[in-house]
C-alpha cells in the first residue's frame, strides 16, 4: 500500500513555482518530441561516417521500441513511488543515452546507445503529463493546452531545420549533444523548486507483467516497422512476430486481473470515457504521424517544394492544431465542458482526410494549404483534450497509469499509422509507376516507393511525370484510409460522457467515469 505524506511547506511553495516547473515540464516534452525529428536530417551524414547502411532503421527503431516498452512502466513507477524522483530518473536516463550516442564509433554502439535514450524519453512524455495533472485541477488544465500544442508544432517544424543547421555546421555528434544543455536546464528546474508528496509503496513491482507487456509491444512495434518492407506481410518472421505479440498480449491482460499490484490495472478500463479516449488517441496517432509523413513527400514530389524547408510545409496543419488547441483549452476552462470538441475535432479530420485525398499533380499549394488547415483544425480540438478526459476518468492513484496508458496508446496509433498507410503508400505508388511507364517505371521504383529530390532530378521526363502521378494516387489511397479510420474516431466521441472536471466546484455523486479523490494542486498560477 501507500502511504503518502504532504508538507505545508511544499503547498506553500507550489503556487509561486507552478510557472518555473512548467517551463522546465515544456523543455523536457521538447525533448522527447524533437530528438526524432533531428536526427532525420542527420542520417545520411551519420551513415556516410559510422558506414552499416544495412542497419540504418535500426537507429530509428531502437528509439521507438525502447520509448513503447518503457512507457507504461514509468507511468506506474511513477504512482508507486512518487512523481518527481521517477520524472528526474527519467530526465538523467535520456541525458546519459544522448551523450553515449553522440560519441558512439559505430553503427551497432549507436543503436544500442539510442535505446539507452529511448528508455528515458518513455518517462518523458508520461511524467509532463502526470505531473500537469497532479498541478493542476482538470477544470484549469485546459489554459496549459496552447502550450503543449505549441511544443509539438515547434518540434515538428523547427526539427528538420536545427537538425539541418547543426550537422551541416557543428557536425551530426552535436544532434545527440545539443539535448545535454536543454535537459540540464530542465533538471535543475524540476529538482529545485517541484514540490509534490512524498510517497512510499510497499509493494513489489510486477516484473512479470511487465515482461509480458514489454514483448507484446516489442512483437507489435516490428511488426509494423518491418511489414512490407524489411519482410513480406505474409512471410514466416512477420507471422512468428504476430504470433508472439499476441501470446504475450493474452498473457498479460490474464496475469493482470491477479497481480497483487499490476503494471496496468485493466479497472481503469471501467470508465467508458477512459476507453473511449484510449481508442481516440490511437487514431489520432494513426492520422498524425501518417499526415506528417506523406504531406511533405506528397509536396516535395508532385509541387516541387524544397525538402530543406520540409518542416514549413506543415505550417498550415500546425498553426491550425495549435490556434484550435488554445481556443479547446480557454473554452473548457471558462464552461468546464468538453464533448463539443471530441465531436468536432473527428469530424474536422474526416472531412480534412477527405480533402486531401482529392489532391492530384495539378493542386496548388494554397488549395492542399487549406486542406491541411481542416487537418489541423480537427487535431487541435483532440491532441489534449484525450489526455484531459483520460486523467479526469480515474483516481489520482491511477494519475500515472492513465497518463502513460493514453501516450501508449497514441504513440502505437503511430506506428500502425506509418506501417498500414505507407504499404498502402508503396503498393499504390508501384502499381502506377508500372502502368505509366512500364518495365521502366518499375525498376525506377523496384528498392523504394520514395525517392528523393536528387534521385527525382536525374529521372527522364516520361518517368518522372509517371512519378508524381503515381505519388499523387499513393497519397489519395492513404489519406482515404485514414478519413475512414477517422470515423471510428466520431462514433467513439459521440458516446463520450461529459462527466464534470475536476476543480469545477462540487459535483453530485455520479456516473463512474467521475472519481473522487481531488488532487492537490496550486490553486493560482
Amino acid at each position: 500500500m501507500t502511504d503518502t505524506t504532504d508538507t505545508p511547506a511544499a503547498d506553500a511553495k507550489q503556487p509561486k513555482s507552478v510557472r518555473v516547473v512548467l517551463l522546465a515540464l515544456m523543455i523536457a516534452m521538447m525533448l522527447a518530441m524533437l530528438d526524432n525529428m533531428i536526427i532525420g536530417t542527420a542520417m545520411p551524414t551519420i551513415v556516410g561516417e559510422l558506414g552499416g547502411l544495412e542497419h540504418l532503421s535500426w537507429v530509428v527503431t531502437a528509439y521507438t521500441l525502447a520509448t513503447a516498452a518503457s512507457t507504461p512502466l514509468w507511468g506506474k513507477l511513477g504512482d508507486m513511488y512518487g512523481r518527481k524522483g521517477t520524472f528526474l530518473s527519467s530526465i538523467v536516463l535520456f541525458l546519459i543515452g544522448s551523450a553515449l550516442s553522440g560519441m558512439a564509433q559505430n553503427m551497432g554502439e549507436l543503436i544500442g546507445f539510442r535505446a539507452v535514450q529511448g528508455l528515458g524519453a518513455g518517462g518523458l512524455m508520461v511524467g509532463v503529463m502526470a505531473i500537469i495533472g497532479d498541478l493542476i485541477p482538470p477544470r484549469e488544465r485546459g489554459k496549459y493546452q496552447g502550450m503543449m500544442a505549441g511544443v509539438m508544432a515547434l518540434a515538428m517544424i523547427g526539427g528538420p531545420l536545427v537538425g539541418g543547421t547543426i550537422t551541416d555546421n557543428w557536425g551530426w555528434r552535436w544532434a545527440f549533444y545539443i539535448n545535454l544543455p536543454l535537459g540540464a536546464v530542465a533538471l535543475v528546474a524540476v529538482s529545485a523548486v517541484l514540490h509534490l508528496p512524498k510517497k512510499r509503496s510497499k509493494a513489489r513491482i510486477d516484473y512479470l507483467g511487465a515482461a509480458l507487456l514489454t514483448v507484446g509491444i516489442t512483437a507489435i512495434v516490428l511488426v509494423t516497422t518491418w511489414g512490407g518492407t524489411e519482410y513480406a506481410w505474409d512471410s514466416a518472421r512477420i507471422m512468428e512476430l504476430i504470433g508472439i505479440g499476441v501470446a504475450a498480449l493474452v498473457g498479460f491482460v490474464f496475469w493482470q486481473t491477479r497481480a497483487a499490484e499490476p503494471v496496468l490495472p485493466l479497472h481503469i478500463f471501467r470508465s467508458l470515457n477512459f476507453t473511449l479516449m484510449s481508442v481516440i488517441g490511437f487514431i489520432t496517432g494513426f492520422v498524425m504521424f501518417g499526415a506528417t509523413l506523406f504531406l511533405p513527400l506528397y509536396q516535395q514530389s508532385v509541387q516541387g517544394a524544397s525538402a530543406t524547408n520540409s518542416g514549413l510545409l506543415l505550417l498550415p496543419m500546425l498553426g491550425a492544431m495549435l490556434a484550435t488547441s488554445m481556443v479547446a483549452g480557454r473554452v473548457t476552462t471558462n464552461t468546464g465542458r468538453y464533448k463539443v470538441f471530441p465531436v468536432a475535432g473527428s469530424a474536422l479530420m474526416i472531412v480534412g482526410l477527405y480533402l486531401l485525398s482529392t489532391m492530384d499533380t495539378g493542386t496548388s499549394r494554397l488549395t492542399s494549404g487549406v486542406f491541411m488547415a481542416v487537418v489541423g483544425l480537427g487535431m487541435g480540438c483532440l491532441m489534449q483534450i484525450t489526455m484531459l478526459v483520460a486523467q479526469n476518468s480515474v483516481e489520482m492513484k491511477d494519475m500515472g497509469v492513465a497518463s502513460s496508458s493514453t501516450t501508449l496508446f497514441r504513440t502505437l496509433g503511430s506506428s500502425f499509422g506509418v506501417a498500414i498507410m505507407g504499404a498502402l503508400f508503396n503498393n499504390r505508388v508501384q502499381d502506377v509507376m508500372s502502368e505509366r511507364a512500364g518495365a521502366l517505371g518499375s525498376k525506377v521504383t523496384e528498392q523504394s516507393a520514395q525517392l528523393d529530390a536528387k534521385s527525382l532530378e536525374k529521372l527522364p521526363v516520361l518517368a518522372r511525370e509517371a512519378y508524381q502521378h503515381a505519388v499523387s494516387a499513393g497519397t489519395h489511397s492513404a489519406f482515404l484510409l485514414g478519413a475512414v479510420v477517422a470515423v471510428v474516431a466520431l462514433a467513439g466521441a459521440v458516446f463520450v460522457k461529459e462527466v464534470p472536471l475536476r476543480g469545477a466546484g462540487p459535483k453530485e455523486d455520479g456516473p463512474q467515469d467521475a472519481p473522487a479523490a481531488q488532487p492537490p494542486v496550486a490553486e493560482t498560477v
